[in-house]
């Protein structure tokens, strides 16, 4: 298991720099220094003096990969891409091209982004698997029924319905909750109830289908024919045969996404003004600072290759006969 784990961590490393390089590549092919200098001063009539003293204070006057006019190891130091992209490798995300601290921001907005995400995921993960045994349990039946079609109109609605329908009529017809905003401490409780009941209601379409086709696939399945033959309750076949065998694929998607959840939703936030790293990102997507945008990038592969990991490793603990050798 350990062999299998290092394994996959050294797997990692190999990816992150390769999706560091892909992503500095493709950020330096699409807009030169010069391109950015004019996008940040403004203007296509920008003086070339302007252009020349930006790039000088952010370092970007550099070459790219290889300094010729350097001594020594200079030659790959002196560049913009060790400057700018090798920092990354130790997750040292730099300053962003306004003067920032990338990693203060990331620090700083982490709390309300997870403060969004960790609700919307558990609740959502209750209230599917919920929903889910629930048409298994009544299979067959005009509630089964009524609760497919229900997933598939879920299912077939874009998430920005959800915002703009929710804000629309709680906010602003009803006015029970704050249209948008965050604030700190438990005040932002008010402020986070309407956007983790759209994350719920946009994902239980999808989710929930899937969770009872899964349900349904163990139902059928001899050891809980064998169950309801010795006569136990519908409960207990449900919650101690069906969902218990059914934990591996619905790990598959849950672990994996959890070192995710810190990254935060870039809809959501943008919507309802919540100060996180998803409208961080959509901000300096906007801004056209491509040095927070590869920042986030980087963190978002670093994260999403972690739950992967997890998600290997918790099979183990959800199947004792799952072993890595």
């Amino acid at each position: 298991m350990m062999r299998y784990v290092v394994r996959r961590l050294i797997y990692g490393v190999l990816i992150l720099i390769g999706v560091n390089l892909l992503t500095f590549v493709l950020f330096f092919a699409v807009n030169t220094p010069d391109d950015m200098a004019r996008l940040a001063i403004g203007g296509q009539r920008v003086s070339e003096t302007a252009i020349e003293r930006w790039k000088t204070e952010r370092g970007y006057d550099k070459p790219l990969f290889y300094n010729t006019q350097a001594k020594g190891t200079a030659h790959w130091t002196d560049t913009i891409f060790y400057s700018r992209s090798v920092p990354l490798l130790r997750f040292d995300f730099g300053f962003s091209d306004e003067g920032r601290d990338i990693g203060h921001e990331i620090k700083t907005r982490m709390v309300p982004s997870l403060a969004l995400a960790i609700p919307t995921f558990v609740l959502g993960l209750a209230v599917c698997i919920s929903f889910a045994l629930m048409l298994v349990f009544f299979k067959g039946t005009r509630i089964d029924f009524a609760g497919v079609v229900l997933c598939v109109v879920l299912l077939s609605i874009s998430g920005l319905f959800y915002i703009i329908a929710g804000q629309w009529l709680f906010a602003k017809l009803l006015r029970w909750v704050p249209y948008s905003g965050f604030v700190d401490g438990w005040n932002s409780v008010r402020f986070l109830v309407l956007p983790v009941l759209v994350g719920i209601l946009s994902s239980l379409g999808g989710q929930a289908r899937f969770y009872r086709t899964l349900f349904l696939e163990e139902a059928g399945k001899d050891y809980v024919r064998t169950a309801r033959a010795k006569g136990l309750p519908e409960r207990i076949v449900l919650f101690r045969h069906i969902l218990r065998n059914a934990m591996l694929p619905i790990l598959t998607g849950t672990v994996s996404a959890i070192p995710l959840l810190f990254m935060g939703s870039l809809i959501s936030e943008s919507f309802f003004g919540i100060p996180g790293l998803g409208s961080y990102t959509i901000d300096a997507i906007n801004a056209q600072d491509f040095s927070v945008v590869r920042a986030m990038v980087f963190l978002g592969s670093a994260l999403y290759i972690l739950g992967l990991i997890l998600a290997d490793i918790s099979y183990t603990l959800a199947d004792p006969r799952v072993r890595f050798e």
